[in-house]
């Protein structure tokens, strides 16, 4: 379980590990505003602001993030492709999102564009870091195909509205949160929570519907093992 945390304080902080590490699971596992996880903590007897909440959140939620993300085995190689728009104080931004054949999500990023340009950015920094897949599905946006020539990137590309399902459904979350937040305050800001959100995503959110229940609760288990681990590597 979650609280199974060293109880630790860390340095400058007033709270045990234990306490911090549920804070930035509930915010990020489920969709809580941070005074919902304020009342969360009060209802066990823990006082503590939805402020320091979000300090917690942005500051230590960003580091188990990392963790997860490094520790994570390479993913299919098929991947999906797909942007969608978010507004930023009544500005147009686009966001970029990748996930694999499994729905795991491989990476996020905020721009302002959606053309060649900002395709080929994401393009590249994806294959930085994942190496090149076999094949890549994305819509039929032309930017792929001009980012895919400027890359000379020799993949099976598959532009197909219908073929991207898998990933038309990992934007949800992010619309949730995004109703739930009144909106992203700056583009940083959006990059910075939604790699966070959708790292703790990919952890605590397996195809459950593919797995028998047993399979469900070990896999749970195993999450909770890990997010303990990576809260105990915490460092102020």
């Amino acid at each position: 379980m979650i609280c199974q945390v060293s109880q630790l304080r860390l340095k400058g902080h007033r709270f045990p590990r234990s306490i911090i590490s549920f804070a930035v699971w509930a915010y990020h596992r489920f969709a809580l505003s941070l005074r919902d996880v304020e009342d969360l903590l009060a209802e066990r007897g823990i006082i503590v602001s939805y402020e320091t909440i979000r300090a917690w959140v942005r500051k230590l939620g960003a580091q188990i993030a990392k963790r997860v993300r490094t520790a994570r085995k390479q993913p299919s190689d098929k991947w999906h492709l797909d942007e969608v728009v978010i507004m930023i104080r009544g500005v147009k931004h686009w966001l970029w999102r990748a996930v694999d054949s499994n729905g795991e999500v491989l990476d996020i990023l905020v721009q302002t564009r959606r053309n060649a340009r900002a395709a080929k950015r994401f393009i590249a920094r994806l294959i930085a870091r994942w190496g090149k897949p076999r094949i890549i599905v994305t819509d039929k946006l032309r930017s792929y195909g001009a980012a895919f020539r400027k890359l000379a990137l020799d993949v099976d590309h598959r532009a197909h509205k219908g073929l991207n399902n898998r990933i038309e459904g990992s934007h949800r979350p992010t619309r949730k949160r995004e109703k739930i937040q009144g909106r992203f305050k700056s583009a940083r800001q959006a990059q910075r929570f939604l790699t966070a959100h959708d790292e703790t995503a990919n952890l605590f959110r397996p195809r459950r519907h593919k797995m028998t229940a047993s399979t469900y609760r070990q896999k749970r288990a195993t999450a909770f093992l890990h997010w303990n681990q990576y809260a105990t590597e915490l460092h102020p």
